[in-house]
């Protein structure tokens, strides 16, 4: 694969749909990521918002599968990979490496708390070495806040000295400005540099970053992406603040479930609001809020209820 295909641009971690009795629904599921991709969005399947954790790994690989075979573009695939247990996280990377996929998206393992360096390397390495493939690429995932396993700067260096052409980018998602700012400093020969909320795009484009790997890209993609590919014009502060105001929206709410509320609403389609345990959904009250908020905006979903029919 070459170092070229790194991707870049804005990506979104594809909130999962769910049947009645809590199964994923790989049809809703590639309607939803067409519907994406038209707005010229990526897919990070398998993120936080994705509701990842709560899914197996049989239940990923059959999703993932299934969306490759819909046909859509294993070059705007970067799946979320990284498991707690070792042999599944190289059995679901392996995976998206035979199918193609551009890169995956690895959390480190979360489970075990205030480990060091050293054993966070042994975790990248193994993974690394045992799926043992040139088309690996691997873009670290530091969600510090809710993983509480964080990747520090010394840990990139010592992953990026070892394998340049496999550890290939991160999103931050620490939240912190300063850490994604330390990152950009550093100038990593051709390290790609997500941010993990598009509050942080504008910055992180004037400071030489890849773009951003965000929640409400499930439902404000092509403004994200706008902001992304005009971030050098003179409009683009405002533009930024326009995103601010919408995030700022949906983040008084717990995010899943208010994603999920707002495909199900301007998509038509009450089923989208179902999440796995221990989420919750929204009740209603809080529901009409969001939307109305969200509404006094300006803010809309073009075509989505007419991919979700179709």
């Amino acid at each position: 694969m070459p170092e070229t295909d790194r991707m870049s641009g804005v990506l979104c971690p594809v909130i999962t749909p769910l049947n009645d009795d809590l199964s994923p629904n790989p049809d809703k599921l590639i309607r939803q990521c067409q519907w994406l991709l038209s707005k010229n969005v990526g897919l990070a399947i398998f993120g936080t918002n994705s509701e990842a954790n709560s899914l197996s790994v049989e239940e990923k690989i059959e999703l993932l599968d299934r969306i490759v075979d819909s046909g859509i573009d294993v070059a705007r695939i970067m799946p979320g990979t990284g498991c707690c247990a070792l042999p599944d996280t190289v059995r679901l990377t392996t995976h998206a490496v035979r199918l193609g996929c551009a890169g995956t998206l690895m959390l480190p393992p979360f489970f075990y708390k205030n480990v060091d360096d050293d054993g966070l390397y042994a975790s990248y390495s193994e993974v690394i070495e045992r799926v043992g493939s040139g088309d690996l690429r691997v873009y670290l995932y530091h969600i510090p806040p809710v993983s509480q396993v964080g990747l520090s700067i010394d840990l990139i260096e010592r992953l990026l000295k070892s394998y340049p052409e496999t550890v290939v980018g991160i999103k931050d998602s620490s939240g912190d400005w300063s850490n994604t700012s330390t990152m950009l400093e550093r100038c990593w020969d051709k390290f790609q540099i997500f941010a993990g909320s598009e509050i942080f795009l504008l910055r992180t484009m004037r400071n030489g970053g890849a773009g951003c790997i965000s929640a409400t890209a499930n439902i404000n993609p092509a403004a994200i992406h706008e902001l992304y590919a005009t971030w050098q014009s003179e409009g683009a502060a405002q533009a930024q603040a326009q995103l601010d105001s919408i995030r700022e929206i949906v983040q008084r709410y717990p995010m899943i479930p208010a994603l999920k509320a707002i495909v199900a609403n301007f998509g038509q389609d009450s089923t989208w609001e179902t999440v796995r345990p221990p989420l919750v959904s929204l009740c209603r009250g809080q529901v009409v809020a969001l939307i109305e908020a969200l509404v006094q905006h300006g803010f809309a979903m073009p075509g989505l209820a007419d991919q979700d029919a179709s």
